[in-house]
């Protein structure tokens, strides 16, 4: 650390940063206090310098008071500006009036863009015209992220003419954004608050929008003029290639990611592949290179070849994006090329830290972002890990050796962070790495590059180069679909906890570093100690390197002395840079214990779902409109009642598809599963056909394995539908009609025991298509830990009357009460019905119904029933998911959101 300040600096930094983010108040305190003392006590050991122990203790104080006065100021004004609290500036209509902050872009029917406001007026109740109301309040250049929904086809143009910096009068209505409404679920408020954006404005149609284009020249209009180049780069890429290669090469080639197919994202996705779709230090190193290159070949001296490379860097950096992956490759580009231009060049790991101490200054919540994470981490990774690898790959040829171990190292360190961020890693990613990226990067990078220079130059040369670029493409899908074939190797894997992540990067280093240690030991000549040392030994090109790197300047004599020092045995060894005897051993012992350490970590790390205290769950997500529940039992199988979905009215015009879509099965259920260390899914209880219970069910099983399927029976007339059940049948997935009477036994504490749908012999054969798929719903009761729990999907008060009515002709007059019952149809008025109530007298109820759902879900009079019947209620569209810990002492309820007071 003494030989890297500003590395020591950096780290610091970064570490008072995350204590800034991760606590507050007395637990920032502390956990500043034990941070402060590490540096103090390597000082008091002799570690390192007082005068360094002092200036890391700056870091770490001043890094977690910058984060903190970087909070206090991210605070939206808009409320105090209106003078109305939150709640009621909340889904408030505005006329706002700003400045285009962002590059404009449209998905389909939906144009967004970033504003920066200067004045904001709040409209009256009722008033949707900007003539009168209260007054215009200044907004102190408030960031609101701005959503406009495309009225007619004809808008498309209109919208395409606003740019970065014109300015803008917003006519729409103030939305805070969404927060997590599952227990580890995507927070987007959280994520718009590292962009220092507070609120959503949306608007209807291109007339709530006036825009004045920009006058005269600001600081803005450089980056006006590089959105109009990506623009521009971008439509000749589309000209030059057809799709999904022109959606696949714009993000190759020029970092706009937007228009890639969804789905060769999710499979690149999956093998560990994306960063080759964003824009990276590989893209920079390649123009780097190739501009360093060229240069020379004009015969520019290389101190100017130098120089215009760093003064073209910032413009591919701009051109590319500006993601926070790129600008670190770009300034350690700068960084490197000045120090290369003064003839200070230094090592890497240095220039990394300045790297991002500069990023993390300008921003501190960068330190947030999954790019920027992923790309130091594994950048410093590469640098610190490798040199320990190399050793190990001694054996092989050189450029194989180096490409194995910088692959490898490269997965290894960005392992934590995948299965944190993404919950699922490839076993083959590794060689697809190995294999595809050298393909892409040195062959079809270069050649889309190309293609793209020659347009305006050589059209026919142009359109050839990006037909041999296709070719190459379609190799490289088919691959990536081959080998994502392969289902077996994608393993699923919980979000493991910070000190997971740091105990398993320093049980990696500790087994690298223990190997190189043993390899090493493995090569020291074997020669007792009253033995000479052979001559060959010490004509060892290694070992006259060792004996002039330690013999100073006093050149040949020193070497003679340190040759001639060989015949004292051990102390010639420790001298010359070989390891002591015996070290093999010890680091044999040292390399198994950080071996069994580490493989101990990913099995804990792996089968962090499982609950060991002889606890069953039961989860009732909150999917918007809809149902999902997901019940973990005792003995650790897992059932998923429904999938929830999202339900589109009538055919869309082409024009208004978005390219991604909401789908809450593969944005909310699917990752929910994933975040949560799900492997596979032991069953899968489909209650009915409609939508919005089987739609995200389509996500789920293309995702994850699902081991059998339990349905009604019967089948629904829609394309979804039919679709699922062919998905299913595809993968293998074994198909059980139920009806009542039947019973399920996944492990001895838990028994599902099915009431609803009624017994017909049809089921059992060929399924027939029913219309009223909420009739068929399957209904059943759950019992776990001595617990009981009646799931109801959406049946009707029919089936409820069949149900009481074949439960009379067996003589049960009222059934044996159950501690949860989850309400029918979303606390429809159609079911739970007071006869219901009566003869299940449920402890508490569910329902499960979307925020302001068009149907008016819960129906009122359903609330007074369940009243009357003393029956707690529990809603997600106020209390977001709810989770039942149901052991054998009683059940535990907690609840994602709070809800609001009436």
């Amino acid at each position: 650390m003494n030989r890297r300040p500003l590395l020591s600096f950096t780290v610091c930094w970064v570490a008072g940063s995350a204590a800034g983010c991760l606590f507050s108040g007395r637990s920032l305190l502390f956990c500043l206090a034990g941070l402060l003392l590490l540096p103090v006590v390597w000082a008091v050991s002799g570690g390192i310098r007082l005068r360094t122990a002092a200036v890391l203790v700056t870091a770490l104080i001043v890094a977690a008071l910058y984060w903190e006065y970087s909070e206090v100021r991210n605070v939206s004004l808009l409320p105090k500006v209106l003078g109305h609290p939150v709640s009621e500036v909340n889904e408030a209509y505005v006329t706002a009036a700003g400045v285009i902050a962002s590059p404009v872009e449209r998905d389909g029917d939906r144009v967004d863009f970033v504003a920066k406001l200067s004045s904001v007026r709040l409209h009256q109740q009722g008033e949707q015209s900007a003539a009168a109301g209260a007054a215009e309040r200044e907004a102190e250049g408030e960031r609101v992220t701005v959503l406009i929904k495309l009225q007619e086809e004809s808008e498309i143009a209109e919208a395409a003419l606003w740019q970065r910096g014109d300015r803008v009068v917003i006519e729409g209505e103030l939305i805070q954004p969404q927060i997590a409404r599952n227990f580890g679920g995507f927070d987007y408020r959280a994520y718009l608050l590292t962009q220092k954006i507070h609120w959503l404005l949306k608007g209807t149609g291109t007339a709530s929008v006036k825009v004045n284009s920009q006058g005269s020249w600001e600081p803005s209009t450089i980056l006006r003029w590089n959105d109009k180049a990506r623009s521009v780069l971008g439509a000749e890429m589309s000209r030059l290639f057809q799709e999904p290669h022109a959606g696949y090469m714009k993000g190759l080639v020029i970092g706009i990611q937007k228009e890639l197919d969804p789905e060769t994202f999710r499979q690149f996705s999956q093998l560990g592949l994306t960063h080759i779709l964003a824009i990276s230090g590989m893209h920079v190193a390649v123009y780097v290179g190739v501009i360093l290159v060229l240069l020379r070949r004009c015969r520019l001296t290389r101190e100017t070849a130098l120089t215009v490379t760093l003064l073209l860097v910032p413009v591919y950096v701009l051109l590319s994006g500006a993601g926070p992956s790129v600008i670190r490759a770009g300034i350690m580009s700068m960084i490197a090329l000045l120090a290369a231009r003064l003839g200070m060049l230094k090592d890497g790991l240095n220039i990394l830290a300045a790297s991002a101490l500069m990023m993390l200054i300008w921003n501190p919540y960068l330190l947030l972002s999954v790019s920027f994470q992923l790309s130091f981490l594994v950048t410093a990774g590469l640098m610190v890990y490798t040199p320990l690898a190399a050793s190990l790959f001694r054996r092989l040829p050189g450029w194989l050796g180096s490409s194995l171990s910088v692959t490898i190292i490269a997965q290894l360190v960005s392992f934590p962070l995948t299965i944190y961020y993404f919950n699922q890693f490839s076993l083959l990613s590794v060689a697809a790495n190995l294999l595809l990226v050298p393909f892409i990067t040195f062959l079809v990078l270069p050649l889309g590059t190309l293609a793209l220079l020659l347009g305006r130059v050589w059209n026919a040369g142009a359109l050839l180069t990006a037909q041999l670029a296709e070719i190459l493409n379609n190799i490289t899908f088919a691959a990536v679909e081959w080998v994502n074939g392969i289902t077996a190797g994608v393993m699923i894997w919980a979000s493991p906890s910070i000190l997971w992540i740091c105990l398993y990067y320093c049980l990696l280093y500790g087994l690298l570093h223990m190997l190189k240690r043993r390899t090493e030991a493995m090569l020291v000549p074997q020669f007792m100690d009253d033995e000479t040392r052979p001559l060959a030994e010490v004509e060892r090109p290694e070992a006259r390197g060792n004996i002039r790197a330690r013999a100073g300047s006093n050149g040949r004599n020193n070497v003679l002395n340190s040759a001639g020092a060989a015949n004292s045995g051990r102390a010639a060894l420790a001298f010359q840079g070989y390891p002591q005897p015996g070290s093999a051993r010890w680091s044999n012992s040292a390399a198994i214990l950080c071996a069994v350490g580490l493989t101990i970590l990913l099995y804990k790390g792996y089968n962090a779902e499982v609950i060991r205290d002889g606890s069953g769950s039961i989860s009732y997500l909150d999917i918007g409109q809809g149902d999902s529940s997901l019940i973990t039992t005792p003995g650790g199988a897992h059932i998923l009642v429904d999938g929830g979905g999202t339900v589109s009215f009538g055919n869309r015009e082409e024009w208004r598809i978005r390219r991604s879509p909401f789908e809450v099965g593969a944005k909310t259920l699917l990752p929910l599963l994933k975040q949560r260390g799900i492997h596979r899914l032991d069953a899968v209880i489909l209650t009915h056909g409609d939508q919005d219970h089987a739609g995200g069910l389509q996500a789920v099983l293309e995702g994850m394995p699902v081991s059998a399927m339990l349905f009604n029976g019967t089948l629904a007339a829609t394309e979804p539908y039919t679709k699922l059940m062919a998905t299913a049948l595809d993968a293998g997935v074994r198909m059980y009609p139920v009806q009542q009477g039947m019973t399920l036994v996944p492990d001895e504490a838990t028994r599902l025991n099915f009431l609803w749908p009624e017994p017909r012999a049809d089921r059992q054969t060929m399924p027939e298509e029913v219309e009223d798929q909420n009739h068929e719903s399957v209904v059943f009761r759950l019992e776990m830990n001595g617990r009981s729990f009646l799931f109801t999907g959406d049946m009707d008060q029919a089936a409820e009357e069949a149900i009481l009515h074949s439960a009379s002709q067996s003589g049960i007059r009222q059934g044996r009460s159950i501690d949860v019952l989850k309400v029918a149809h979303h606390g429809s008025k159609t079911a739970t019905s007071a006869d219901w109530l009566a003869f299940w007298t449920p402890g508490a109820a569910v329902i499960s119904a979307g925020v302001n759902n068009l149907y008016g879900h819960p129906n009122g009079g359903v609330l007074e029933r369940l009243a009357d019947a003393n029956t707690g209620i529990y809603r997600t569209d106020q209390q977001g998911e709810i989770q039942l810990r149901v052991g054998k002492e009683g059940i535990t309820v907690r609840h994602k959101l709070t809800p609001a007071p009436d």
